[in-house]
């Protein structure tokens, strides 16, 4: 439990750190260089280990304090709080509670953040950047939006449909506990790779070869 939040939680914490690396980058490009230092990421790195360790810990503290009467499987794609909580025969009502302040810190904390920090770069974009490098600024904050977008979404649609009704089906559960674990770090190799000039030109070459074979 504990490895599976802490890697998503860390996973939120890289992409607001890049959208820092592109706010300076965009915002302060004279000064990008004395501020992205090395000891400034490192720093920045403990202090993220140390906020997802503050978030998850009593968490877990509080999940494991429960009392567990019933079987010792629980029946979901992973070991979250509230598949495990489902399991409980005493009252459930402090680890739901610290898990949903998680999950609100995490996706509207970080998300306010990056709209923040996009809204600034967006607007020195338009304000100051014209022709190419403007197109190169705005398709790469339009990859970073995405890939937030995908972790925040399918983060919030995970955790909506384990606190519904006993109604929802186990295999839906699991469908989208697996879509927010693994969704996003399958699409990402796609979403990257694909502004790199020669992957997308090799995909282009690719797939006029199997046109020609199948015409």
């Amino acid at each position: 439990m504990f490895s599976i939040y802490f890697s998503s939680i860390c996973e939120s914490s890289v992409i607001l750190l890049m959208s820092l690396d592109r706010y300076v980058a965009i915002c302060r490009p004279l000064r990008y260089h004395n501020i992205m230092t090395k000891s400034f990421l490192i720093s920045m790195t403990i202090i993220a280990i140390i906020r997802n360790c503050l978030l998850i810990c009593p968490l877990v503290i509080l999940t494991s304090m429960v009392q567990f009467c019933k079987s010792n499987i629980i029946l979901h794609f992973a070991c979250e709080n509230m598949a495990l909580l489902s399991l409980a025969c005493g009252d459930t009502t402090k680890p739901q509670i610290a898990g949903l302040i998680v999950r609100i810190l995490v996706n509207v904390l970080d998300a306010g953040l990056l709209l923040i920090s996009y809204s600034t770069i967006l607007y020195t974009v338009m304000k100051t950047v014209t022709g190419k490098s403007r197109h190169k600024a705005l398709n790469t904050c339009g990859t970073h939006i995405l890939v937030a977008m995908l972790l925040y979404v399918s983060g919030l649609a995970s955790s909506l449909v384990l606190r519904m009704d006993t109604t929802l089906s186990i295999d839906a559960k699991n469908l989208f506990t697996a879509l927010y674990l693994l969704g996003p770090a399958f699409l990402y190799p796609f979403i990257y790779g694909l502004r790199v000039s020669e992957i997308r030109k090799s995909l282009v070459k690719c797939w006029r070869k199997q046109n020609n074979l199948f015409s």
